[in-house]
């Protein structure tokens, strides 16, 4: 356990992408068969255990802990898991555990028995073990590495031992092999050959697109682009082939199980590109909808019927067996029309191509996409082959423009990592017309470090009450937040939350009585799409 939790304080603390890399590729380097290889399932979201939950670690830590100076320090820390590790009594003599003997015995545990099993561990090791356990036992193993990242380091360990092998070609055979990967590494290190995915229902690296900014548009042509609306869902690829029939999301996760209905689109060999939403009679929900069926591992008959879910298609990468991906978009674009025309179903349809002439349309077009509940424009090279990635100059979005509110901030949590200790994570909310605030979201980015030390000494000096880690702040900041959408929901009292908040200005000038009503943020509810 020592080098993996070794491993996650390193990717903690480390921000850059190419460092957390190099990180884990020397893991891989220096760690055997089969502790790396679990260690990367870990990362990667693709080990399940049994769980324990944070009331249970809760539990146990004030059973050997001073219940006061515990709830202070979760207070001041506001990670469980860290304040859990830092503050348990120290260890006795052990024998070193090993990930795997770790991972053998709660894969073996039934999930009562996960908290005795835990304390024995704790008893025995440091408190950076300790952390890493914790975050094993509850399924927070958040260390900022993705699962392409983890991808990008097999890449790198395949060149440290002499091999030619991308982090796309992991890719496509990554969901071919089960933990713990032992014959990835060895295909990786030169050692066997790459496992056979044919006729294997696998993910391919998606093509991504730049954000367009005004130089780029100056290059957009009537002549040799095409322009489709960005709807507001989630990009899948939809792959069938002789083995099965899987549902992946933009970033290689098969999400099948949450949307079954879908598997019965077709049966015959292909891989299509398109974009997951709900859709009534035609009419597209909003992306609160959506979220009702995202990261479920089932969906119930009912949940299918209140929540249909449909495939809006822009892409066609495979048909049967034939690699499309090589040739232009213009041609796959002809060849998916001609697939949709052969496999008609309620369950997906072809996403329109937009007439345009100049810049000025298109703009006009984008300038239109919130009325009609649409995210923006995408545009398209037509001779853009489809290439893994985002390789600039071939591909574009062009996002509506944010809107703006101005909020309350009423809660204030610790963040984790090099934010720890600081108050870093707001909720904020609006006024109602009795004059009390409602909650409409949350946000962690948008502020400088200096601007985070000036709201965290603000949290401390206005809190009015705690709530584990949780303070209560008295009104007295006004928030600009910047958004993408406000859509209708029912975690918040206020009825309504705002799609990708983010802080745009902190507005200490401003008086808390002016900031926006509820009413006002009620008025810029998303309407739905056609």
């Amino acid at each position: 356990m020592k080098p993996f939790a070794d491993l996650l304080m390193q990717l903690a603390l480390t921000p850059g992408r190419n460092d957390k890399i190099a990180h884990v590729v020397q893991y891989f380097c220096a760690q055997p068969d089969p502790d790396r290889g679990l260690a990367l399932a870990a990362l990667t979201g693709a080990l399940h255990l049994p769980t324990a939950k944070a009331g249970a670690v809760r539990a146990l830590a004030e059973a050997r802990i001073d219940p006061v100076l515990f709830k202070l320090s979760y207070d001041f820390v506001g990670d469980l898991a860290e304040t859990v590790a830092l503050a348990w009594p120290a260890a006795n003599a052990h024998a070193p555990l090993r990930l795997s003997t770790c991972i053998d015995q709660l894969a073996a545990a039934s999930r009562d028995a996960v908290p005795a099993l835990l304390t024995s561990w704790l008893d025995t090791d440091d408190a950076d073990v300790r952390y890493a356990l914790l975050k094993l036992v509850t399924g927070g193993l958040r260390v900022g590495l993705s699962g392409r990242l983890a991808k990008i380091a097999l890449a790198d360990l395949a060149v440290a031992h002499g091999q030619a092998i991308s982090s796309d070609e992991i890719e496509e055979v990554w969901h071919t092999i089960a933990p713990p990967y032992t014959g990835l590494f060895a295909w990786v290190e030169g050692r066997a050959a790459k496992p056979d995915a044919h006729g294997q229902a696998v993910f391919r690296p998606a093509m991504l697109a730049h954000p367009l900014e005004d130089a780029d548009l100056n290059t957009i042509d009537a002549q040799t682009h095409a322009a489709e609306w960005k709807f507001d869902g989630i990009r899948v690829q939809y792959v069938a082939a002789s083995s099965g029939v899987k549902l992946f999301s933009r970033a290689g996760e098969d999400i099948s199980a949450a949307f079954p209905e879908l598997l019965a689109l077709s049966a015959d060999p292909c891989v299509l590109d398109g974009e997951l939403l709900i859709a009534r009679n035609g009419i597209i929900a909003p992306f609160a909808d959506l979220q009702k069926r995202l990261n479920r591992k089932t969906a119930s008959p009912k949940l299918q019927r209140d929540f249909p879910a449909v495939i809006r298609l822009y892409d066609i990468l495979f048909d049967g067996t034939e690699d499309l991906r090589p040739l232009p978009f213009i041609v796959r674009r002809a060849r998916l029309e001609n697939w949709c025309a052969q496999h008609t179903s309620a369950l997906a349809g072809l996403s329109g191509l937009i007439p345009f002439t100049d810049k000025t349309q298109l703009a006009a077009l984008n300038a239109s996409a919130r009325a009609d509940g649409l995210e923006g424009l995408m545009i398209k090279r037509l001779d853009s082959p489809y290439v893994a990635g985002r390789p600039r100059g071939l591909w574009w979005k062009w996002k509506r423009a944010p809107q703006t509110i101005d909020a309350v901030l009423m809660y204030a949590q610790s963040g984790h990592g090099r934010r720890g200790g600081l108050y870093s994570d707001y909720t904020f909310g609006v006024w109602r017309d009795d004059g009390t605030l409602v909650v409409v979201g949350k946000a962690y980015s948008g502020f400088t470090d200096a601007e985070l030390k000036r709201v965290d000494a603000f949290v401390r000096a206005n809190t009015m009450h705690r709530y584990g880690p949780v303070r209560e702040v008295a009104p007295g900041l006004v928030m600009e937040v910047a958004f993408d959408a406000v859509q209708l929901s029912a975690r918040h009292r206020s009825g309504v939350a705002l799609r990708f908040p983010r802080i745009a200005r902190l507005r200490w000038d401003k008086p808390v009585s002016e900031a926006d009503s509820l009413a006002n943020v009620r008025a810029l509810l998303v309407p739905p799409a056609t």
